[in-house]
């Protein structure tokens, strides 16, 4: 399943109910880029050679940013959020929302080593709503490929990259690599004195993302919003990892 991201909700472009202004300023902007460019960056050359062997126009790609934005296979990027506990254990105006942050700090600063083939271009941490949490937009590309351009957006390959090869239906590459990426903030959280608990996998289809979003405490980032821009998201909550795709 695909949920939404919003970047300008995660940049404070604009303000959601329940995003308070008065403590936007504690928020942690860790990566903001332009999208195209990172597309630019990452396929430009790509592309041109691509285009080079092509004998017939129709199969040139011009914008292979707007190719991935009408593709129904892929998605130009996905999102993560993440967030430890509910309003209650790790609220904002808990003695552990700051231990929370630090937590989530530690954990967005080592994402892009950890995930190589997970191009962050978009990454904040709120600390403006009831509970700390932090996005992490990104684009998965692999590199190598044998078909099409050799660089070229892959979220089920990019992440086979990286090891994770799937191989059943609910093992998808997908699901080990939220898996791993549960450990790793369970072991960031124990550093810092939080002990993780019995955590279970939660699917919604996406018609079900806005009701869903609705039963959870703490971070509502799903609101009429945010359903702007494609992105897969899961979610780390109290003892649960809530997991949409």
């Amino acid at each position: 399943m695909v949920g939404k991201g919003s970047l300008n909700h995660n940049s404070r472009e604009f303000y959601a109910s329940n995003v308070d202004p008065n403590r936007s300023h504690l928020n942690i902007e860790f990566c903001r880029e332009d999208i195209r460019n990172v597309y630019h960056e990452l396929f430009d050359d790509a592309q041109e050679r691509f285009n080079a062997k092509q004998t017939r126009n129709d199969r040139r790609i011009e914008d292979y940013y707007e190719k991935i934005c009408s593709s129904k296979q892929e998605k130009p990027f996905h999102e993560i959020v993440l967030q430890i506990g509910n309003k209650d254990d790790t609220g904002i105006h808990t003695e552990l929302a700051e231990t929370a942050k630090q937590c989530l700090i530690e954990y967005a600063n080592r994402f892009q080593a950890r995930n190589p083939t997970l191009r962050v271009f978009w990454s904040h941490l709120h600390m403006d709503e009831a509970t700390p949490h932090v996005h992490i937009d990104f684009v998965p590309y692999i590199t190598g490929s044998k078909r099409s351009m050799n660089t070229r957006v892959s979220l089920k390959q990019a992440l086979a990259q990286l090891g994770f090869k799937g191989g059943t239906r609910s093992a998808t590459e997908w699901n080990q690599w939220a898996q791993s990426e549960k450990q790793v903030l369970a072991e960031i959280m124990q550093e810092h004195g939080i002990e993780w608990e019995h955590a279970f996998f939660f699917g919604v289809k996406n018609h079900g993302l806005r009701h869903v979003a609705k039963r959870l405490d703490g971070v509502q980032a799903f609101d009429a919003h945010t359903l702007d821009v494609s992105a897969s998201v899961f979610r780390v909550s109290d003892d649960r990892l809530y997991f949409f795709a």
